[in-house]
């Protein structure tokens, strides 16, 4: 059995409320520093002490390219910009003279923040050597079924998406055979995002040290190979696969042609961080 896992001054401010995105125009220098997170982000990082997983992507958005001298006032400045949110961090840097000198600065002393996955957008702004880098989470907009509806739509979303031959970073993949729908695997998956969602955290492995390996096996499910896929913060099937295509890893994983079978689902809980969890547990049964 074989398991794949997808996984200055400087001053920091955040405001906890209960987001939509817009292409952010942004000057050579922003447009590298929001490369450089997600790259930062795409990749397993040791920070305080612990690993990361990889993260799909932050998408930037121009309603939080906020100017490093403007308002403190976070929730003022989000309800100007039309911006609602569940959650919102404000990295201020002076200092740093271009987009590599912040990225350093950025790792050395944020990266809980750049690496936290409830975000899920991105705005940057510089004023000579000030800059003010804005990550939020948006306030849920979709209007979703029951986890069995959006899992189904989620499967769908991935047989779309293998269609099509693509680079995942920079491996390659032709197209592959649509996966099948599993009962067994969806109702690990259901089971992982749901303790996900009700408590708070977000990783391959759960509360009680198992694998999404362990997790299939004791649930039943005789394989060959397992991968899991797992999402956070974001409200619609498509904005996860488009998260998961954007990931190097995640993609790998999506587009593996050796899989066969898929079980998805979501789960919701308003007091947890990024308040909606998504799972995609890929098989290949013995």
């Amino acid at each position: 059995m074989r398991v794949l896992s997808s996984v200055a001054c400087l001053t920091v401010l955040t405001l906890g409320l209960g987001v939509s995105c817009g292409a952010q125009a942004f000057t050579s220098e922003e447009g590298q520093l929001i490369a450089s997170i997600n790259a930062y982000r795409s990749q397993p990082q040791s920070c305080a002490g612990e690993g990361s997983l990889e993260l799909p992507p932050l998408s930037s958005d121009t309603r939080l390219a906020l100017s490093p001298e403007g308002t403190r006032d976070l929730q003022q400045a989000m309800s100007r910009a039309a911006y609602p949110m569940v959650n919102v961090q404000a990295i201020s840097l002076s200092g740093p003279r271009d987009a590599p000198a912040a990225m350093k600065a950025i790792a050395e002393s944020f990266c809980q923040v750049v690496l936290d996955p409830q975000f899920v957008d991105i705005g940057v702004s510089q004023e000579g050597r000030d800059w003010r880098i804005v990550l939020a989470r948006p306030l849920l907009s979709g209007r979703l079924g029951d986890w069995q509806a959006e899992g189904q739509k989620l499967l769908q979303e991935i047989n779309a998406a293998r269609q099509v031959p693509r680079q995942c970073g920079g491996q390659p993949f032709a197209a592959a055979a649509p996966l099948s729908w599993n009962a067994t695997l969806a109702g690990v998956a259901a089971d992982h995002t749901r303790a996900m969602a009700n408590q708070n955290f977000f990783d391959h492995i759960d509360r009680d040290g198992r694998t999404p390996g362990d997790r299939a096996e004791l649930a039943g499910y005789s394989y060959r190979l397992v991968g899991e896929n797992i999402a956070a913060g974001l409200d619609t099937p498509r904005k996860v696969i488009d998260g998961w295509l954007a990931s190097p890893g995640h993609c790998a994983t999506l587009m593996n042609p050796d899989f066969s079978e898929l079980g998805a689902a979501y789960a919701v809980d308003p007091k947890s961080d990024a308040g909606i969890y998504w799972t995609g547990l890929f098989g290949a049964p013995l």
